[in-house]
């Protein structure tokens, strides 16, 4: 079993108060609602997103945000971003919490995704280097094409990016609106 399986997660109930903690394994196997974040990154018009790889335990091959992964137990949610954005993509970005949503999804007989999600934002435009552990392809995409495309192909992306996404292009149209309007 992988050392990244037997990371001590933050269990939370459904206000993401902490309850306990358990391994990654534990909490995927068992179905433990956990504690966990989704990264977009963008630029204008456009995010970045990546194709999962193939190896990864679930979703493998499907398109998802440009980082997501679970604050261990001790660490604050700020700690784990900036950890994951250097592990899975190699640069630093702030980012800023803009919504949050819990969510199930089985995979299998012994394999769930039951996660309290943070939704985090970050202005990016520089180069980006995805780990191949992680990512098998990344792309800068056009918002306005990515949402034809969740709402013809769903079956492309991520169980959470299905549910984050929206929330994601959301908050950058107004945050484009608020800068038209002030330079206005």
């Amino acid at each position: 079993m992988s050392i990244e399986m037997q990371e001590p997660l933050i269990r939370v109930n459904v206000l993401d108060q902490e309850t306990g903690y358990g391994t990654k394994e534990e909490c995927h196997k068992n179905g433990w609602l956990h504690r966990a974040f989704s990264v977009f990154l963008y630029h204008g018009n456009k995010m970045f997103i990546q194709r999962r790889a193939l190896g990864k335990y679930h979703s493998g091959g499907l398109w998802s945000n440009a980082c997501c992964s679970h604050p261990r137990k001790g660490e604050g949610l700020g700690e784990a971003v900036k950890r994951r954005l250097w592990e899975e993509l190699h640069m630093e970005c702030d980012c800023v919490e803009i919504d949050s949503f819990v969510y199930f999804q089985r995979y299998h007989a012994e394999l769930f995704e039951y996660e309290y999600d943070h939704v985090l934002l970050g202005e990016f435009q520089g180069e980006i280097v995805w780990n191949p552990e992680e990512a098998m392809d990344g792309a800068w995409v056009d918002l306005d094409e990515l949402m034809k495309d969740l709402e013809e192909h769903p079956e492309k992306y991520s169980a959470w990016f299905l549910t984050a996404c929206p929330k994601a292009m959301k908050a950058i149209k107004n945050r484009r609106q608020e800068a038209s309007e002030e330079g206005a």
